[in-house]
């Protein structure tokens, strides 16, 4: 009779789920103030408390429910989560286990060789375009011309400006403020507005024949390549329709034309001396000399 008490707890031991139910109702406590407490969805602490695990989805989760409703009654956490795994290995081992993909996971994780080898190729990549683009090596020796030199040979150019024959650029500088229009052959406009004095216009090389009218002529500096050239018309009076591209106005002649033969600056001295010639009296003639007796009149003689 001593032995009974003792065999019969071998032989029906009791679980887990009814030693937790025994401790939460020995604080009078209810199932809902340890879901409030452990935050354990009610119906899983129900399969806990009736031992019936089949809705959990892994002994992990099941192992900590046991232990979060442990510490809420009280109760050996460490203990109990022991006992549930051995109490639940037969039931989990019976069905496939499906774990959801761990990013950390090292067997998933690249080798730490392939991660060298990619940061090494990375790394030969950008050195590769930086020789590229910073080198002639992959370029078979070929230097591009410097800006600079260019840029040096331009500035002798603009101290002594040449016109050319043919061709050049046409610039149109307001001395004071005028209205000009610029159009092309076609009749499309290139630039139109009332120009400040001091402000200026690159007519487009590439352009089709252009025209300019302006009000007063007088008021733009027309420049071929830094030359000047004759006036677009005379002062005072309109243009329209005057061609501006460089063969034209090159064609209308320097506006430095030369002084006229008879300009009275360099002639006004040397009429000075004439006049003071003119000026002074008349010299008195000589006396008649008598002629000889052979060649006077002798058709009076007696």
């Amino acid at each position: 009779m001593d032995g009974e008490p003792g065999e019969s707890a071998s032989l029906f031991p009791v679980k887990v789920g009814e030693k937790l139910r025994d401790a939460r109702l020995a604080q009078g406590m209810e199932l809902a103030d340890i879901a409030a407490r452990t935050r354990v969805p009610l119906r899983h602490l129900q399969a806990i408390e009736t031992s019936d695990y089949s809705g959990l989805p892994s002994p992990t989760y099941a192992v900590g429910f046991v232990r979060a409703y442990a510490r809420a009654v009280g109760a050996d956490e460490v203990a109990l989560a022991r006992e549930l795994r051995a109490e639940t290995a037969g039931t989990f081992a019976e069905r496939p286990v499906y774990e959801s993909y761990d990013p950390a996971d090292p067997v998933r994780e690249p080798s730490s060789g392939l991660a060298l080898a990619g940061a090494v190729i990375a790394v030969l990549l950008l050195a590769a375009v930086g020789l590229w683009y910073g080198t002639d090596w992959f370029r078979g020796g070929a230097e591009p011309a410097p800006q600079p030199s260019a840029t040096a040979s331009a500035t002798p150019a603009a101290a002594t400006p040449q016109v050319p024959a043919s061709g050049g650029q046409v610039t149109l500088t307001a001395t004071q403020p005028v209205w000009v229009r610029i159009y092309d052959a076609a009749g499309q406009r290139l630039f139109e507005k009332e120009m400040a004095a001091g402000e200026r216009y690159d007519v487009p090389p590439t352009a089709n024949g252009p025209m300019i009218n302006v009000g007063r002529p007088e008021s733009l500096q027309v420049t071929v390549n830094g030359s000047n050239v004759a006036p677009l018309g005379p002062a005072g009076q309109s243009v329209k329709d005057v061609p501006i591209s460089a063969e034209a106005l090159l064609a209308r002649g320097s506006a430095a034309t030369p002084a006229p033969a008879a300009a009275p600056s360099p002639s006004a001295p040397a009429a000075a001396p004439k006049a003071a010639a003119t000026s002074r009296p008349p010299a008195s003639r000589p006396s008649p000399q008598p002629l000889p007796p052979a060649f006077a009149d002798n058709s009076t003689a007696p």
